[in-house]
Parts: C-alpha cells; sequence; structure tokens
C-alpha cells in the first residue's frame, strides 16, 4: 500500500507539474456588469379599456355607446423563464382609480354638453334632473342605473429587441398582490419567438447584508427604440430593511443623494425595473418607490410570488449561448467572440445586446485590444512552443510513467513477501545453507563467466570455520560489517576431479572472492578493487 500512494503522489505531481503551464482558460464575468439581465428587460405598459353604454331616457331613450382608453400604468418587468413569464410590480398593471366613475364623468358630460372634470371623482350638478341621472349613472351598478360598464385591462409588452417592436406582444395577469408594492407575475398572450424562447435574467438566492453594497438598475424610460435603449444606473443598498418595505439606498460618500436620484427614474419608466448585484450580475430585487425616495423589495418577496403563480423560473439556451459569448468578450478575446454572439443572434435575431457586441468585436478582432492575437504574437515573437505540443508531451509522459508504475507494482505485488531485513547495525552476518543445497562457486573464464553450477566434489565439512556468502550483483550490494578472523570464501576450480597420485600443489590456484562487495581478488590483492575492503579481515 506504500509503495501504490507513492505511486499516486507521483502521478499527482505530474499532473501539477502539467497543468502549471497551462494557462487560465475560464473566466469569471467582470465586477458590475449588467449584460446578463438587460436583455431580459422589458416595457409594460397598462390600459383600461371601458366600453360604457349610456341610458338616456330624459327625453325619448337613446343608448349612448363610448370606448375609452384610460393609462393604468407603465413601468419595467423582468423576463424570467424562456416561456416569457414576468415579474414586475402590482402598482405598474393595477391601481386603486375607479375607472367607471371616470367613464360616467366623460359620457355625461360629452352627451349633455354639461361641464364635468374628466377624472375620477363623483362630481354633483346644480340641475336636479340631470345630477339624479348622473348619480344613477355612478357605480355600483343599480337596478335603476343609467349606465353599463365594460371595463377590461390590456397588457402591453414591449422588448428590448431591435428593430423595435413598435407593437409590443399582449400578456395576462397572473398573479397580483395587495399592495402596489408587492410583486406581479405576467404571462405572455399568443407570443411565438420560436423554439429557443425569450432571454431571461438570472435570479439570486440572497440579498447581499453588507451595508453600502454596490447595485445597479435598468429599465427603459418610454418604448424601446434604437434612439432610446435601456437605462442604466447605479446605487448602493442600505443595510437593513426587508419585505415589502423595502431597502434604501444610500451613497457610502455621500456625493449623490441616491434616493432621489433613483426616484426620479422610477417616476420616468423604471418602476419595477430590475436591481442588479455587482458581482455576479444577477436580480436581487425590484425597485420601488418614486419622487424623492427610491427602494428595492428583496428578491424573498419576488420568488415568493412565482411560486404562488406556479411559475418556476429558469435560464434557456439563448442564455447560455450568451454567457459564452460575454466571457469572450469581457476577457478581450474578440476573434473568439465573434462567433459566439453569431450564434446567439441565430437564436434570437433581435438580440440587442448580442448585436452591439458582436459589431465591436468584429471591430476590435485582429488588433492589439484583441487578446488572442496578442497571445499569438507574443509566441511568434519570443519563440516559444505553442500550448497544445506541452498539453500532448505532458499527456504522453503522464501516461508513460501510469503504465511503467503500474507494471512495477504489480511486479512487486505478484512476488513472495520477504522478511523485512534488520536495520545495517544489527544486521546478522550471513550463514552456510545446508550442505546438501549449497551450490559451490565455479572459476568461469575470465569473459564469459557462467551461471554457477553444482560441480562434483566432497560437500562441505560443517566441522569448518564459519564462512560468508557472498552474492553476486550489480551494482554491489551494501557492506556488511565482518569481524576479525573471519576468512574469505574460497572457489575451487571447474575441474574438482584429480588422480590419487596427484599432489595438492598440482591442483588450479584457488579464487579469492571479497567478503563485502562479491568481488573477484587476485593472488596479490590485499585490499579489494571494488569497493576497498582489506582482504585480511
Amino acid at each position: 500500500m506504500r509503495r501504490f500512494g507513492s505511486f499516486l503522489a507521483l502521478v499527482g505531481g505530474l499532473s501539477l507539474a502539467v497543468t502549471a503551464v497551462t494557462p487560465a482558460l475560464a473566466h469569471e464575468h467582470p465586477s458590475g456588469i449588467t449584460d446578463l439581465v438587460t436583455p431580459a428587460v422589458v416595457r409594460i405598459e397598462a390600459t383600461a379599456k371601458i366600453k360604457v353604454t349610456l341610458l338616456d331616457h330624459i327625453g325619448e331613450l337613446l343608448h349612448v355607446e363610448r370606448s375609452y382608453d384610460v393609462p393604468i400604468g407603465t413601468g419595467t418587468g423582468t423576463v424570467v423563464n424562456p416561456e416569457g413569464a414576468m415579474v414586475t410590480l402590482t402598482g405598474v398593471v393595477k391601481n386603486d382609480l375607479d375607472l367607471e366613475v371616470y367613464a360616467a364623468n366623460k359620457i355625461f358630460a360629452a352627451h349633455h354638453k354639461v361641464k364635468i372634470p374628466a377624472d375620477f371623482e363623483r362630481h354633483t350638478l346644480k340641475d336636479e334632473q340631470l345630477n339624479h341621472h348622473l348619480q344613477e349613472c355612478y357605480p355600483p351598478k343599480q337596478p335603476t342605473a343609467t349606465c353599463i360598464f365594460d371595463v377590461t385591462t390590456d397588457l402591453r409588452v414591449f422588448p428590448n429587441i431591435a428593430p423595435a417592436d413598435k407593437e409590443g406582444f399582449k400578456a395576462e395577469i397572473v398573479r397580483t398582490g395587495d399592495k402596489p408594492d408587492s410583486p406581479a407575475v405576467l404571462r405572455p398572450v399568443g407570443r411565438a419567438d420560436g423554439g429557443a424562447g425569450l432571454p431571461t435574467a438570472p435570479l439570486a438566492a440572497v440579498v447581499p447584508t453588507k451595508d453600502a453594497s454596490p447595485v445597479a438598475v435598468a429599465g427603459f424610460t418610454g418604448r424601446p427604440a434604437a434612439n432610446l435603449p435601456e437605462t442604466v444606473d447605479i446605487g448602493h443598498l442600505r443595510a437593513g430593511g426587508a419585505g415589502e418595505s423595502g431597502r434604501q439606498f444610500r451613497d457610502p460618500e455621500s456625493k449623490v443623494n441616491e434616493p432621489e436620484k433613483l426616484g426620479a427614474l422610477v417616476d420616468r419608466g423604471l418602476l419595477g425595473g430590475p436591481v442588479i448585484e455587482d458581482k455576479k450580475g444577477e436580480v436581487v430585487g425590484l425597485l420601488v418607490g418614486g419622487g424623492k425616495d427610491a427602494r428595492m423589495i428583496g428578491i424573498r418577496e419576488v420568488t415568493k410570488a412565482l411560486a404562488e403563480a406556479d411559475v418556476a423560473p429558469r435560464r434557456g439556451p439563448i442564455d447560455a449561448a450568451f454567457e459564452q459569448a460575454l466571457t469572450r468578450f469581457h476577457t478581450h478575446y474578440y476573434g473568439a467572440a465573434v462567433p459566439a454572439f453569431q450564434r446567439v443572434l441565430d437564436l434570437y435575431p433581435g438580440h440587442t445586446v448580442a448585436a452591439a457586441h458582436l459589431k465591436t468585436s468584429q471591430q476590435k478582432r485582429g488588433t492589439a485590444e484583441d487578446a488572442g492575437t496578442k497571445g499569438a504574437a507574443a509566441v511568434a515573437d519570443t519563440g516559444e512552443t505553442p500550448l497544445w505540443p506541452l498539453l500532448v508531451v505532458g499527456a504522453l509522459l503522464v501516461g508513460v510513467v501510469v503504465v511503467c508504475a503500474l507494471l512495477l507494482w504489480r511486479r512487486r505485488s505478484s512476488a513472495p513477501d520477504s522478511p523485512a531485513s534488520p536495520s545495517a547495525p544489527t544486521r546478522p552476518p550471513l550463514t552456510d545453507p545446508p550442505a546438501q543445497t549449497r551450490p559451490p562457486l565455479m572459476n568461469p573464464p575470465a569473459n564469459t563467466r557462467p551461471p554457477l553450477t553444482n560441480p562434483p566434489g566432497p560437500a562441505f565439512d560443517e566441522k569448518a570455520d564459519a564462512t560468508i556468502v557472498v552474492g553476486r550483483s550489480f551494482p554491489a550490494l551494501p557492506r556488511i560489517p565482518t569481524s576479525p578472523g573471519q576468512p574469505v570464501l574460497v572457489a575451487k576450480g571447474p575441474d574438482t576431479k584429480r588422480d590419487p597420485g596427484t599432489k595438492p600443489a598440482d591442483t588450479p590456484t584457488q579464487q579469492k572472492y571479497c567478503t563485502g562487495c562479491g568481488m573477484g581478488l587476485g593472488p596479490a590483492h590485499s585490499f579489494c578493487g571494488y569497493c576497498g575492503q582489506s582482504v585480511k579481515t
């Protein structure tokens, strides 16, 4: 297991070494961007259509019919899923004005030629008969009513596209709140934008809690047009404030009166617009208020309204392609951003932000501002190796090391376990093997020494002085300390048979071996020529 752990450590180290030479290829979006949200920002105009019939029976019975369009509210909405579901404020699509009173004043003044203001207040006439008929015209409906009303709400949504959609598309109310600053949920009616749907805005999970957290607000001050793009401004959230009461804005340097500045934008059409946090470009709330006071209701109230309306916010294929293009654009890889933005426009031809960034990318592609061009030029000027050969070589190196390590590990794991060797100071000297299995050493030729064999001859004398068996290997084995008086192992020559009358002096010269490393010793050697150990020890 220790060897296998070392192998894993080696492979991990090599992998880190390879990745160290690879530049970062992924980048986060720069701080403070609103590009992820502004394509999903829409202009919302709510209008009440009132059809009123006046029953004039002062003289001959007459049915007088009129139709009036009464503006209810205007503001900004944010698309939250590809199907076109939107969030805005209840005050944008609904108000507490009595529309039937307004229609009664209008039709009565026009038909009877009397002066009645065209407002939402009830009025009284000096002529008792006309006044009686006017009061009978006002709601609520009674059996003797002189007016019949039919009120419907027309919601028109104008998306952020180019060329601008002058007609817009219809929407209907899915859910509204009890207060004007409560979130409202809308959905389109009869809209067909193809299989990819509409661009959407990412919703944050929480609201920044730090005081003076930087944010941006976005919206439209009128119907989108070539000369009227979305309005974007910055602000800073104060700490505290929850629910529909909202959080206030405050400039930490006190240079700008942010509640007044943003309140003016609310009055001009940014009511209900998204508030975008500075780091990830996600929506953290909706802009409310007006006049000299602007606030923000948090994302928790928005997501609660969506859940009650059974609308699930999610991102679509247009958003995925657009994020990839934005990454390349904001990191100044303009050459790579061109085809990415073209892909977005293939999915959604009216994408204004993608079209604007595509134009910029085409202008800067291949220039000194293009990071891709600068990187290629740096490689050409310095003669550095391109990135891909380094990756290939690194991958091959890691592969070879892995294969060799696995083979070595399998070989060692398949070998029989051997007892652990004691440390050098306490290792006992090697002893002679049993006589019947011990192979006597042969004296092979100088250049082609064959493997040691068992020549015929008498067995070793068990009563002789103890000797040290020296193994032959390369590189040399570690030295084994010997004590004085231990003899050097002597091997007989290859011809061990001799005639009975042969004298011992006629036997071949006996070969000696070093007890420290096992190298052969000459007759006149006093020290080993390989390891330097004394022959006499």
